[in-house]
Formats: structure tokens, C-alpha cells, sequence
């Protein structure tokens, strides 16, 4: 998320099928929850949401929207409480949150730092659980003005060792030929009190405008054997760069993976903006039939129509060989599937999406959660919001959202409006 200084004017028939693959204890709609919004004088707090649940205690959950919100629940979901995060270093959106294997809770973030510049470094603030206070922050060195941007984050369950890849762009928004962006590297190895120096691992750059031939969305996972998986997407396409040894060395030169149809910076009628930036996970559940399965999941749009699909494609050999991607919904010309999200049940292996559909002759927009159990072979499909929105095609509405899966318990988190006015929802997603 940037430029945030602007002013914006101006099915149920499977429900049985899933029963009887999921045992579900009912056949039905999950119970939508509203998560109330931090107080604070951001328009469109509630957006870019992102979810994480403590590994010890599945019902302790935790979740960060924009600007600088902080959300929590001891309850599973079923109610929450809500504040301000704050740092001396600026809390300025994209909020990431993650557990470690000893239950501390992690709210990585942007920064407008009033001592130095406008989004210098990304911030770590850490809890020792979700109810109590966040420290001040970390955050690897900066490098002079450059921007430091949309950062992803994975923690080693054996190691808890913080590994984190993000964009840094010479000058943001700047048309100079002379400046370009880069994917950067750094981890900690102390919870998060040190961090190693900023590495780039992007042989290939590219503009500062923050569309398609920008390099962004760089994402990291885990292989079974301890290699660090990191994809991004720009102006070669969906690309992978791999280390063996933790993030000390790293190919000469990433590997491009696909070409991202239709590029990232997508547009769906009636959305303010819907990026397609790829989500990387790996199988990290040593119980799991598909331990250290690869899995990468995107938004392609068809030029020719405008319609827009969400995408799988894995890999069960560290990333050497990819399957073809498929659509993770139904084929249909009738909706546009966007903004989609993957998370990977730590228990199982199990696979849990979430995305928006909105109907391409209407601005009905609902919410869908997806789910296999093969390792993305087959996929079950569920409408998951209670009601259909309208968004307002001049509002900020974010550009992505989340879900979080622990011991069967799946709680994806996503924003909805409502005549202008946004609000942040989740839907308790219980397999027994």
C-alpha cells in the first residue's frame, strides 16, 4: 500500500457435497463476524487485512488492517477487541501478522519515521501475546530515502528464525529511467531484535510506477530440507529465486516460473484497484501426504474480455518442476474472481482460499472460500459472506486479502462497504 497522503473523492448446492467431504457439523452458511475498527481519522481503516492464529491455542487469533489497527480475539473469532498500534517510527499500513512457535505475536509493518523519511524501513513490533503491549519496533538498517515496500514475512516453526522479502524502489512513483525497484532480503534470527543487512536477490529490476513493470509482491517459503523459496512478479512474469544455506547465498539469477497473464496491476469494473500479485505458501506439516509441496496462487486477466480467474500451480520437487496452473474456482464467464489469498493448514497440510467474486454485469460482490485436501488436486468452493456489497469504484479499498488456518480451525478476513463506508468481517470456518 502507498501514497496514502491522497484524498479519494467522488454454492449452496455444494453445501451438502462439502458435508459429506469435510464432515461439517452443518449444512449451511458459516456465522459472519464484524470486527470492530481501531479508532483513529484513516478513511479506509478495515482494508488490507491480515490474520495469523496462535499455533498453542486456536481460539487466540489476531489480525492487522490499515492504517495502524489491531484486532484480537481469545474467543475464536467470535468477538474481538480493537486499538491503535503505535511506534515511534510511524505505523503506516501494510500490516503482516504472524506467530512464532513460542506464541509471540508479530506486526510487521510500514513506517513514516518523522526523524529521517516517508517509508524508510519496515517496521517489527513484537508481543509477548496478543493482549499485551507491542515493544517500539525493529526494523533492518534503511538505505538512505529509497522506499521500502510491501514486504511478506515466513518464520521457521523448528528455528523461529524471521525471514522477510520486500520491494525497494530508488524513488517511488518516479518515471526516471534512471530509477528502478528491486526485491530485497533480510531475517533475524533473534525474534526479531537484529536483522541482517538488506541483501538484493533480484538479478532483474524494474520501474518505479508500481505497475506492471515494477517488481513487487515478493513472497518467501520454506522447503522441507531448508531451502528459502521467494516469488515475485514484474515485467518477466512470475519469477523464483532460491537459497539453500537460509539466506546467505542465492541463485546468480531467479528463475521465471510463468508469464502473469494480463500482468499484476489488474483492473475489475467498479474496484478502486485489484493487484494479482502472487501468494506463495509451502506444506510445512511433517503429517501432511504432501509435505514440502510448493504452492502459488495468483489473479490472470483475459485482455480480450476482461475477466479475471484465480490460479494454482505447485511443485513437489523444490520448485524444479510446476504443475500447469488451473482455475481454483468454476469455469464460468459470469463473474470475476479477484483479490484472492492462501493460507496452508500447519496441521494437516489441508489448503484454504479466500477471494472476491463480484458478478461482471452488476456490482455485486460476495465473498469465497475454497478448500482441498489433495494438495490442490480437487477444490470445493462455498459462498462465505452473508450478503452481497456494492463497492464504490472511487474509494480506496485495498489490495489484498487473508485467511489463517490452525487444527481445522479457518478464519479468512476481508473488507466489505456499504454505501461508501467500509467495515472488516470474518466467518467462523469450523472442520470437525
Amino acid at each position: 500500500m502507498k501514497n496514502l497522503n491522497f484524498l479519494i473523492t467522488g454454492f449452496a448446492k455444494s453445501v451438502c457435497i462439502l458435508f459429506l467431504v469435510f464432515g461439517f457439523t452443518a449444512c449451511g452458511q458459516y456465522k459472519n463476524i464484524q470486527i470492530p475498527l481501531a479508532k483513529n481519522s484513516y478513511s479506509y481503516s478495515g482494508c488490507e487485512p491480515s490474520i495469523d492464529i496462535n499455533p498453542f491455542n486456536n481460539q487466540h487469533m489476531a489480525v492487522g488492517s490499515i492504517l495502524d489497527g489491531y484486532h484480537y480475539s481469545k474467543d475464536g473469532g467470535l468477538t474481538w477487541k480493537s486499538k491503535q498500534l503505535k511506534s515511534s517510527f510511524g505505523v503506516y499500513g501494510d500490516p503482516v501478522i504472524k506467530f512464532n512457535s513460542k506464541g509471540n505475536v508479530f506486526y510487521f509493518h510500514l513506517a513514516s519515521y518523522k526523524k529521517t523519511s516517508h517509508l524508510d524501513r519496515i517496521v517489527c513490533q513484537k508481543a509477548s501475546e496478543i493482549d499485551k503491549t507491542f515493544n517500539n519496533g525493529t526494523a533492518p538498517e534503511p538505505n538512505g530515502t529509497k522506499v521500502q515496500d510491501k514486504h511478506w514475512i515466513v518464520i521457521d516453526p523448528q528455528t523461529d528464525e524471521i525471514y522477510m522479502t520486500w520491494t525497494q524502489f530508488d524513488a517511488y512513483d518516479s518515471a526516471d529511467p534512471k530509477d528502478s525497484s528491486i526485491i530485497v532480503f533480510s531475517k533475524s534470527s533473534d525474534d526479531g531484535n537484529t536483522w541482517t543487512s538488506p541483501m538484493r536477490i533480484s538479478k532483474f529490476g524494474g520501474d518505479c510506477l508500481d505497475g506492471d513493470n515494477t517488481v513487487e509482491g515478493a513472497m518467501p517459503a520454506l522447503g522441507k530440507n531448508g531451502e528459502l523459496f521467494v516469488v515475485w512478479s514484474g515485467p518477466k512474469g512470475l519469477m523464483l529465486q532460491v537459497s539453500k544455506d537460509k539466506g546467505e547465498t542465492w541463485l546468480e539469477e531467479e528463475k521465471h516460473l510463468f508469464e502473469h497473464q494480463g500482468g499484476w496491476n489488474i483492473e475489475v469494473e467498479d474496484f478502486f484497484r485489484s493487484n494479482g500479485l502472487p501468494v506463495f505458501v509451502s506444506d510445512h506439516s511433517k503429517s501432511s501426504p504432501n509435505y514440502g509441496n510448493l504452492y502459488l496462487n495468483w489473479t490472470i486477466q483475459d485482455m480480450s474480455t476482461g475477466q479475471t480467474s484465480v490460479m494454482l500451480s505447485m511443485s513437489a520437487d523444490n520448485g524444479k518442476t510446476w504443475t500447469k496452473p488451473k482455475k481454483v474456482h468454476k469455469e464460468t464467464s459470469k463473474y470475476n474472481h479477484f483479490l484472492t489469498w492462501l493460507t496452508v493448514d500447519p496441521s494437516n497440510g489441508n489448503l484454504h482460499f479466500v477471494y472476491y467474486r463480484k458478478k461482471r454485469e452488476s456490482k455485486a460482490t460476495d465473498v469465497m472460500w475454497a478448500c482441498s485436501m489433495d494438495g490442490g488436486l480437487s477444490m470445493k468452493e462455498q459462498l462465505i459472506s452473508e450478503k452481497s456489497f456494492e463497492p464504490n469504484p472511487y474509494v480506496f479499498f485495498g489490495d489484498y486479502l487473508n485467511i489463517a488456518a490452525q487444527d481445522n480451525v479457518i478464519r479468512p478476513v476481508w473488507p466489505r462497504m456499504d454505501n461508501g463506508k467500509i467495515s472488516l468481517w470474518t466467518a467462523l470456518i469450523d472442520l470437525k
